[in-house]
């Protein structure tokens, strides 16, 4: 065999259906591993950029409805979402729910009955800010976890073919060796070059989305804290 037979693509292009199949399986993780890896790349700066904004907004206000006009202009910011559906809860408690703060208005008991609810509403919000965070994430972790094997499904198939040429020739020089060798690393190495960056991917985003997690969590119990120190006993509205 020449050096033009050895070119990569002359190697794939003469290669067994299985493997074909193998390498346009292997492809097709590849290219949607590729574009979950840039999707949430971009996401999550720019939900990390706009949370740490928010952040500095909300503390540098007087005024929660401020800071909830604010939070309607940062779509991209889940610390900005958890705290609009905290407050748009804490909103409609003081007009209409029992647990309403009122001028002269709630009991004790009511009061911590709309802390109860806020909290709520702000646990749930994370949960989904969570969820939108981790989706098409654990594609990553299939892919990096079956692109191995399945590239390994090729070179076991190569080096089938490789043994069932040495039989039907009866000899097993380098010529008749050689296609099923290559067809067997470049399945390998094809299944390596999907596993490793799903892989790395995966690992990255998992531990920015816990760290955006924990970041939520920190925010929702300083909002309680407001509301249950300022908000909650006050007489009357901002």
């Amino acid at each position: 065999m020449g050096p033009e037979g050895m070119d990569i693509f002359h190697i794939i292009s003469g290669a067994s259906f299985i493997v074909q199949f193998v390498l346009l399986l292997l492809l097709f993780f590849s290219v949607t591993s590729w574009a979950i890896i840039l999707i949430k790349f971009f996401y999550l700066r720019k939900a990390f950029k706009e949370s740490d904004d928010f952040t500095e907004i909300f503390w540098e206000s007087r005024d929660l409805s401020i800071a909830y006009k604010e939070a309607k202009n940062m779509e991209g910011s889940p610390l900005a979402r958890v705290f609009s559906i905290g407050y748009m809860e804490l909103k409609k408690l003081r007009q209409n729910g029992p647990g309403a703060v009122q001028a002269g208005g709630a009991s004790l008991e009511d009061r911590f009955s709309g802390v109860e609810n806020v909290q709520r509403s702000l646990r749930r919000a994370i949960n989904t800010e969570v969820t939108r965070m981790t989706q098409m994430v654990p594609f990553l972790a299939t892919a990096g976890n079956t692109t191995p094997f399945i590239g390994l499904f090729g070179t076991v198939w190569g080096i089938m073919e490789s043994f069932r040429g040495i039989g039907l020739t009866g000899s097993a020089s380098l010529a008749v060796v050689a296609p099923g060798i290559s067809e067997a690393l470049v399945a390998t190495a094809a299944g390596l070059a999907v596993a490793i960056p799903a892989v790395i991917g995966f690992n990255y985003f998992m531990q920015r989305i816990r760290i955006m997690e924990t970041e939520l969590h920190s925010f929702s119990a300083d909002f309680l804290n407001i509301i249950e120190s300022d908000i909650i006993p006050s007489k009357g509205s901002r």
